[in-house]
């Protein structure tokens, strides 16, 4: 592996002038500067990590906080966040936050101050007030991402917003007898993304005049789609059409309604929220989120933050119906 040493005498620099030129720190002229940047793509040299960690008390990785690494929408996220980090010469380093309280003790006491990474980015993590105050005890740039914690600057989707358009459609396509899958978290503050998805689709109905046909809590998952959508298809007075909070939801209720005998959407109209890989097989119409952009939007907030050349984004991150083939007019 090649040394700073052997790209110094490449160069005919000093190993001083040499770091300082690749570093981008202290007076060294454009010349020398751009003869020692030579010399390094020359040798293929790559400065360690470590030893820049020490001259410039910064370690070029960024912390990121997810609960769930196995599901698709933090798998796009944090692809995003990856690829932007990459852009500018940072690493990812993740830190997997279970709901085990001795997990998360060793995280938070131990793992998060061992001083590896220069800003924290936590995802739609819920964490305790003590938790809050260990990482603000890092004295390290924190930014959240759709993070139902009022007290950390946050990156988010205006998911009460979301409801509303989901709402919306169905309204605007004639249904009347329309019901919700998802999840309330009583007491909510307001930043707890599904109960703000519930809350607009109780704001529309209610501005149309409208009741609503019934709310069935359930995990998002196929399965847990699957299951509140028979039971609410099971009704009396079954809905016409049906928002999920999320396409995975709506994946299950789209399955639901088939193993019932129900034609989608000739029968029940099925709206999600995500914009899911799958979606376009499953002919859903969903809200799309953009959850790569939103990695990515994410990223370049905590590089802003580090003094980067970035343009830091807005805290309110951008969504769009999508409409295609599971939703229709009712019968």
């Amino acid at each position: 592996m090649t040394t700073l040493e052997e790209v110094a005498r490449h160069a005919e620099v000093s190993p001083a002038t040499a770091s300082r030129a690749l570093r981008g720190r202290g007076r060294v002229s454009d010349a020398t500067r751009a003869r020692v940047q030579r010399a390094a793509e020359d040798l293929g040299y790559v400065a360690s990590a470590a030893a820049s960690g020490l001259a410039t008390g910064r370690t070029r990785s960024i912390g990121v906080l997810v609960p769930l690494v196995d599901k698709w929408f933090f798998a796009q996220v944090l692809d995003g966040i990856a690829t932007r980090l990459a852009d500018l010469g940072y690493d990812i380093t993740l830190y997997n936050a279970t709901d085990d309280a001795a997990q998360r003790r060793r995280l938070f006491e131990t793992a998060l101050r061992r001083g590896r990474v220069d800003a924290v980015i936590i995802l739609s993590l819920a964490v305790s007030a003590e938790e809050i105050a260990q990482l603000q005890a890092l004295d390290r740039p924190l930014i959240g991402l759709g993070t139902p914690c009022p007290e950390l600057a946050t990156l988010r989707v205006d998911d009460r917003a979301v409801g509303r358009a989901a709402t919306q459609h169905l309204l605007s396509l004639g249904h009347r007898r329309i019901a919700h899958i998802g999840r309330v978290r009583p007491g909510d503050s307001g930043v707890d993304i599904p109960t703000l998805r519930h809350r607009g689709f109780i704001d529309e109905l209610t501005a149309a005049g409208v009741t609503s046909a019934g709310f069935a809590r359930a995990d998002f998952t196929i399965d847990g789609g699957h299951r509140a959508a028979r039971d609410l298809l099971r009704q009396p007075q079954p809905p016409t059409a049906i928002f999920a909070a999320s396409d995975e939801l709506a994946f299950g209720a789209i399955l639901a309604a088939r193993a019932l005998g129900l034609d989608v959407p000739g029968d029940l109209s099925i709206i999600g929220v995500d914009g899911h890989e799958l979606s376009g097989l499953f002919e859903l119409t969903t809200i799309e989120q953009f959850p790569r952009a939103q990695g990515a939007a994410a990223a370049a907030a905590a590089l802003a933050t580090l003094g980067e050349d970035v343009a830091a984004p807005a805290a309110s991150l951008p969504f769009e119906l999508v409409p295609r083939a599971s939703t229709a007019p009712p019968a």
